[in-house]
């Protein structure tokens, strides 16, 4: 269970509850998350808005951007979003058995672009501060800088997903499991809590 409790469009102020209705009705399958951002009602708009305002600029290949998604989202440890993009990614094409391995530095099934957008992902996770020059020069040989531009800000935006939902202890909702596993993907590729953190 959370660690605040999931508000029902009732609970919302009236004039956020378009807004709330709106959301929980396109981001459906995230039915654990919107109730819980609904505390913040400007946080929930902007954090939901920026995700689809990327998406929407069609900049970027859904592919591409749902490899970064995954892949910060191991970075950062957080199965509820690995588990949800992960299935998208199957979805899009990419092999169940690749999406699973996707962490691996010889993840099969992968373009050098998709490498490259993977391994881009979780150099501005784990240390945007050293990201070498060789790096952007690999990327501008793929992408325009509008488009590093925005590939950079859904990762950073990727992980403040990560981070409320790990603190605030967002739960899967019930059946993406059955679903990640209908998809031929393996249980065993989820990050797991750091078993040393303290409660």
């Amino acid at each position: 269970m959370a660690r605040v409790p999931a508000l029902t469009v009732e609970d919302v102020p009236a004039r956020h509850r378009d807004e709330f209705k709106r959301l929980s009705d396109t981001f459906a399958a995230f039915s654990n998350q919107v109730p819980v951002y609904a505390h913040s009602p400007v946080g929930m708009r902007h954090i939901f808005g920026m995700s689809l305002a990327l998406r929407d600029t069609g900049n970027l290949p859904r592919r591409l951007i749902e490899i970064a998604v995954v892949a910060a989202s191991h970075a950062n440890r957080c199965a509820y979003c690995v588990a949800h993009h992960a299935t998208t990614l199957v979805e899009l094409g990419l092999a169940a058995d690749s999406v699973s391995a996707l962490e691996a530095a010889d993840a099969p099934g992968l373009s050098e672009q998709e490498r490259l957008v993977r391994d881009y992902a979780v150099c501005v996770t784990e240390r945007a501060w050293g990201i070498r020059d060789a790096m952007f020069e690999q990327l501008r040989r793929h992408f325009s800088d509008t488009q590093i531009v925005e590939l950079t800000m859904r990762i950073a935006l990727t992980g403040m997903f990560n981070k409320v939902n790990q603190a605030l202890g967002i739960e899967m909702e019930d059946g993406l499991m059955a679903e990640f596993r209908a998809c031929g993907l393996a249980e065993e590729s989820l990050p797991a809590a750091d078993p040393a953190a303290a409660d």
